[in-house]
Order: structure tokens, then C-alpha cells, then sequence
């Protein structure tokens, strides 16, 4: 019989997981309270699980940092007992990778997604968006800018830059969404795991075969030279299919509503250009996508709030939170494009900081930029609201209709109506 002694009696009462209100991107309305009060909470997470919950910007600065705390892969939590032993590989991205082989995957890719790499590549991110661009100018208005540009623009870049097919997306982006909700549904997300696996493989196959201008051939090179080992590159890989531009997808699409909403912020942005590089920072603090997204797991105890995180709790840093905590940005809940000060925790930090931080950066300045050229009046479409997946704690929308007037982007400015016939408009990914 175990010995453990039973848990501390200051544990707090387990409390749902926090969610953003109905119909809107958030924050939670209990992100104040819990700074105050309750800064490291137990809640009660969707798929049956608890986790320790912390919402202070200290707290998240310092635990995603922690050396203590990991990322579990979905075949090692949340536990359960009819899980039966994986024969398999199981969904391992670069969040979950440690030690030697984590550290020898980020050196290959720290040129790549370099800044200089990055800023070389901007003129064509920007015809990337003034093609899709075209597309949602010739379907007519009012438009889903979601569906027309907000979504497939971050996926182009990303495919653009990594070497994965864009006319693949639609037998990858079902099973990565599939994957993505995989502790859910355990043993589809085994199964589509296996199919990404494959996916991948086949992509690394060509890449030897017919060598590429893109990250998966560097990275296949790379393992020729011996400095890197196959299996990495496969996880690399799996990031970028179930994680490489969802995130920036949510970001970018957010930031147009709160733009939006209301419009002087747009318009700000439009009559000073200068203002954008700001934006683009407070944008990423106040926008509050990473809302319990980054689950970590103890390999032994942790000290805090005079609570005690034991080996094998699950710990959740709500980045959002902590991007709206008071005690660090001064009326941290209002959107302040000038703000000055703006040490936001968006990309994480420490050993797992986001490889592609400066990628998404270039993303949404591109893709702001690209629509205040292109819609200098855009406006959400009268009548007809954003829809939002209401039962998701990161939430960006569905859908959202807008209206606009359209210019053309001209060789030396901007000019009037676009009459450029319509090519192809890819699907909503």
C-alpha cells in the first residue's frame, strides 16, 4: 500500500475551466478575480482531468521556464486507466521534445527562422496575401474574411516556407484538427497520428528525391551530415501540421475584430503606418488566444502559493492571463496601440519558446498591412454577426462577415475599384 500522504489541506476547491464569454473572443471574466485572489487554482478541464490553473504574470513567466515541467505527449496524459501501452510512435511535436534532440533540432532551424531569414522572405508573404486578397475582392461583399484570407493566409505562409504541399490541405488539415483533439477522442487522434506520420515521411522521401528552396529539405540535408536524426524531423514536421499556423490564425483574426470593434483603432492604423510595429506587440498581449492551451506536467514537486504541485500534476500557465495582468501593464485590459512597455509572454519562453516568433510577427504585420491598403474602410457587415465556437477556451471566429470598399494595391500606391478577374479561391482550411 502506498504511503503518500493526502494533499495539503489549502488546496482549493476544483473550479471548471475557465471560458470566454458567449459570442466573444474573451478574456474570461474570472481572470481578475483569480490574479487577486486565487492565483493558483484547480480546475476541472472538458476532457475529465484536473490541473493546476495559474494566472499571475510572475507565476506564468517563471513556470514556463521551469526545467521542472514538461510537455506530455497525449500517450502519456491525461491518465487513464483503460489506456492499454502504445505500440506506436505517439503525436510528438517540438513542444514535447527535451534534452540533446530538442536542443540539435532548434539549432537547424534557428537560420530559417531567423529574423534576417524572415525579413527576406516578406515580399513574398506580401503576394501571398495580395493573391488571396484578389480572390475575396472578385467573390463580391459582404465576405467572410475569415474564410477568404484570415485563415488560408497564415497556412500559405507556413507551407511556403516549410516545404509542405498547400494543395495537400485538404487531407492534412482534417487529421491534424483530428489530432489537435486527441485527448479527447484518444483513439482517433492514434489513428490520424499515424496517417500524419506517414504524411510526413512521404514529404521527406521527395525532399531527398527533388531538393527544395524550404525548411524540410534543410532539415533532410542536415540528416545526411549526421547532425541531426530522422525522427526529429518527423516531429518537426507533425508541429507544423497540427500547431505551425492555428495559432497565427487566431491571433490575425482577432486582431481584426478588436480592431474593428470598435473601428478608430483600424483607422488609427491606417493614417500611421509607423504605429504598426507596436500594434503588432500589444495586439499579441491583449488578444487572449492562449487562454489554457499549454498544458505542462511535474516530474516532482513545486512549491507555490503555499500549495504544493506534485510529480505528475498537470500545470496549466494561462499566457493570457498573464498578458492581462494589472501589476504589469498599466490598464492592462484596454488596447493601447502606443504602448510602450510591452513585455508580453505570447511566445513563451525558456527552452520552448516559439521557434516561429518571428515568422508570426512578419504574418500578422503583412496581413494587417495587406488589408489597410486593400479595404482602407473595411467594416464588419451590418446585420450579420461573428460566429465563435462558444465551447473552446481559445476562440477566434468562425466566421466574419465584413464589408468594404475596395482598392486596388498598384505598383506605387494604391489606386481605385479592382477589376482583376478572379483566379481561384482556395477553401477555408
Amino acid at each position: 500500500m502506498s504511503s503518500t500522504p493526502p494533499r495539503p489541506a489549502v488546496d482549493p476547491p476544483v473550479i471548471d475551466l475557465p471560458l470566454p464569454p458567449p459570442g466573444t473572443m474573451g478574456p474570461p471574466a474570472q481572470y481578475g478575480w483569480l490574479r487577486r485572489e486565487c492565483p493558483l487554482a484547480k480546475v476541472r478541464l472538458p476532457i475529465g482531468a484536473t490541473a493546476w490553473y495559474a494566472t499571475r504574470y510572475e507565476d506564468v513567466r517563471d513556470l514556463i521556464a521551469d526545467p521542472r515541467l514538461i510537455r506530455p505527449t497525449i500517450n502519456d496524459w491525461p491518465p487513464r486507466p483503460d489506456r492499454a501501452a502504445a505500440d506506436e510512435p505517439g503525436l510528438i511535436t517540438m513542444m514535447e521534445l527535451n534534452g540533446p534532440r530538442h536542443a540539435a533540432l532548434r539549432r537547424a532551424l534557428a537560420e530559417p527562422f531567423s529574423v534576417r531569414s524572415v525579413r527576406r522572405r516578406l515580399p513574398r508573404l506580401r503576394r501571398s496575401a495580395d493573391g488571396l486578397l484578389d480572390d475575396f475582392t472578385a467573390a463580391g461583399q459582404p465576405g467572410d474574411l475569415v474564410g477568404g484570407f484570415l485563415e488560408p493566409f497564415p497556412l500559405l505562409a507556413m507551407c511556403d516556407l516549410v516545404g509542405i504541399p498547400y494543395e495537400d490541405r485538404e487531407y492534412f488539415l482534417p487529421r491534424a484538427d483530428a489530432a489537435l483533439g486527441a485527448m479527447v477522442t484518444l483513439d482517433e487522434g492514434r489513428e490520424v497520428t499515424s496517417e500524419l506520420r506517414d504524411y510526413i515521411a512521404s514529404l521527406l522521401d521527395r525532399k531527398r528525391r527533388e531538393p527544395a528552396d524550404d525548411v524540410l529539405t534543410e532539415l533532410v540535408h542536415a540528416c545526411g551530415r549526421g547532425t541531426l536524426d530522422g525522427e526529429s524531423v518527423v516531429n518537426f514536421g507533425l508541429s507544423m501540421l497540427v500547431a505551425g499556423y492555428r495559432t497565427s490564425t487566431m491571433f490575425l483574426a482577432d486582431a481584426v475584430v478588436a480592431l474593428l470593434t470598435p473601428p478608430d483603432h483600424y483607422a488609427r492604423l491606417r493614417d500611421d503606418r509607423g504605429l504598426l510595429p507596436g500594434a503588432v506587440e500589444e495586439l499579441l498581449r491583449y488578444i487572449p488566444v492562449m487562454n489554457g492551451v499549454v498544458v505542462l506536467q511535474a516530474v516532482e514537486d513545486i512549491e507555490l502559493h503555499g500549495r504544493r504541485i506534485r510529480a505528475g500534476d498537470a500545470v496549466l500557465p494561462v499566457l493570457a492571463s498573464a498578458n492581462r495582468d494589472e501589476r504589469m501593464f498599466p490598464d492592462a485590459d484596454r488596447l493601447d496601440l502606443c504602448r510602450a512597455e510591452n513585455p508580453h509572454l505570447a511566445f513563451g519562453r525558456g527552452a520552448h519558446n516559439c521557434i516561429g516568433a518571428h515568422l508570426a510577427r512578419a504574418q500578422m504585420a503583412v496581413g494587417l498591412e495587406a488589408l489597410l491598403d486593400r479595404f482602407p474602410r473595411l467594416r464588419l457587415a451590418e446585420g450579420q454577426e461573428p460566429t465563435w465556437d462558444d465551447e473552446s477556451p481559445s476562440k477566434s471566429p468562425l466566421t466574419l462577415p465584413v464589408s468594404r470598399h475596395v482598392t486596388t494595391v498598384a505598383a506605387h500606391g494604391v489606386s481605385g475599384p479592382s477589376e482583376r478577374p478572379r483566379s481561384h479561391r482556395p477553401p477555408p482550411p
